[in-house]
């Protein structure tokens, strides 16, 4: 992330994770620190930073408001996108070694809540742009073309560094998504994000090293699974005593529902289906380790973990906001039949970007469904339980490969 690197290759890489992501593509000159220290302004360079707003409409006879207040606003957004690539790469980067301690739950944690804050700030940003009419976009439209939003470099990269799968995405104009950029650079950069781990790989390998899932020791799965199954048992029967046959047939159907979804999560088969169809992203295990998690959750050593796996959702809800109401802007501004800045669909290709196909961690959204009561959770053995406290870690067992984050 440093501003005075201006070459793709002087990245560091870690284990395939580009840690010094540069959107600068251009020269810049090294900073010198005067002796004395530096004032604001140059520290920020704020004089740069106040001279990228160029209306093209100032080039004109008639130079129009509203584009200034356009320009600022995006360009707002790019600088949050370059602190959330800066974040996210952090984050990968810590999750992507395998002598982690607890320590770093805490980093972890506290990076990806900075993520849902800025996101939080990007979502009701929209509305400040909304304070343009249509009319007053009318007048600067046409200056824009071929530009669009579309064309923002970082967004995509915060996509693929989150784990948002090319053959989910909706093709652009009939086209790949990279057919819309022209510069080598930005192409091969946009392609090492697609080829590094992206934040969704590593969060499954790391919720497959989840301790209780071997089966020589707590063996949660297959507990869960038997509680399951009692549980499914007992709404059969329940079903069969039922004298009330429509009641009774209602009482079947949803027995025989949710035996079907769980057993879309019990049969390997069937849950690899699913992740071919794109409908699911975790591996079983994976799946396995985020649902022990959830459940458990109350336990020392899952507190943290179980509370990354709600921040990824808050990530995932809120960039779906984000899309919303970037969505709701272009139909108040250009409406639903025309086509946007870039040559795309406009409205209607932005809409089919709201679709689970776009949600990184809809897995985990899931989850809910796969829940069981509390006092139906397989009790922890007095060794499993000790596993799961803090003073395990803390004392005895820092450097145990079997961690979950480790």
């Amino acid at each position: 992330m440093d501003c005075s690197s201006n070459n793709m290759s002087d990245s560091v890489q870690t284990n395939g994770i580009d840690s010094n992501f540069n959107m600068d593509l251009s020269a810049s000159a090294s900073r010198v620190i005067p002796k004395g220290g530096m004032l604001y302004g140059e520290y920020l360079h704020v004089d740069r930073l106040l001279s990228c707003q160029e209306p093209v409409t100032a080039q004109t006879n008639n130079e129009v408001h509203d584009e200034h207040l356009f320009i600022i606003t995006h360009q707002a957004y790019e600088l949050w996108f370059k602190q959330i690539i800066h974040e996210i790469d952090s984050v990968r980067l810590i999750m992507n070694r395998r002598d982690v301690d607890e320590a770093n739950m805490l980093i972890i944690t506290s990076r990806l809540n900075r993520v849902v804050l800025i996101l939080k700030l990007l979502v009701d940003q929209v509305t400040i742009l909304e304070t343009m009419t249509p009319l007053d976009f009318m007048e600067f439209r046409n200056f824009l073309s071929p530009a669009s939003g579309f064309q923002s470099v970082q967004f995509r990269l915060i996509e693929n560094k989150l784990g948002v799968k090319n053959e989910l995405r909706t093709n652009y104009g009939k086209s790949h998504y990279l057919k819309i950029f022209e510069n080598p650079k930005v192409i091969d950069l946009i392609r090492l994000s697609e080829q590094e781990p992206s934040l969704c790989e590593l969060l499954q390998q790391w919720l497959e090293r989840t301790p209780g899932l071997e089966k020589n020791e707590f063996n949660f799965w297959e507990k869960y699974k038997t509680v399951v199954m009692e549980l499914l048992e007992r709404n059969r029967t329940e079903a069969d005593k039922e004298t009330d046959e429509q009641q009774k047939t209602l009482l079947l159907d949803d027995w025989k529902r949710k035996s079907e979804l769980f057993d879309s999560i019990f049969d390997v088969n069937k849950h690899n289906a699913l992740m071919a169809r794109g409908d699911r992203r975790f591996t079983h295990k994976a799946l396995q380790g985020a649902l022990m998690v959830s459940l458990y959750r109350d336990e020392p050593r899952f507190n943290q973990p179980f509370h990354i796996l709600m921040l990824l959702m808050d990530i995932d809800s809120l960039i779906t906001k984000w899309r919303y109401n970037h969505v709701e802007m272009v139909l108040r501004m250009i409406g639903a039949h025309q086509f946007g800045t870039g040559g795309s669909s406009g409205y209607h290709y932005l809409r089919s970007t709201l679709s689970d196909r776009y949600k990184v961690f809809v897995d985990l959204f899931n989850l809910s469904t796969f829940l069981i009561p509390r006092n139906c959770i397989p009790p922890l053995t007095p060794r499993m339980k000790k596993r799961l406290s803090v003073m395990e870690d803390i004392g005895e067992n820092m450097n145990d490969s079997e961690q979950i984050v480790d």
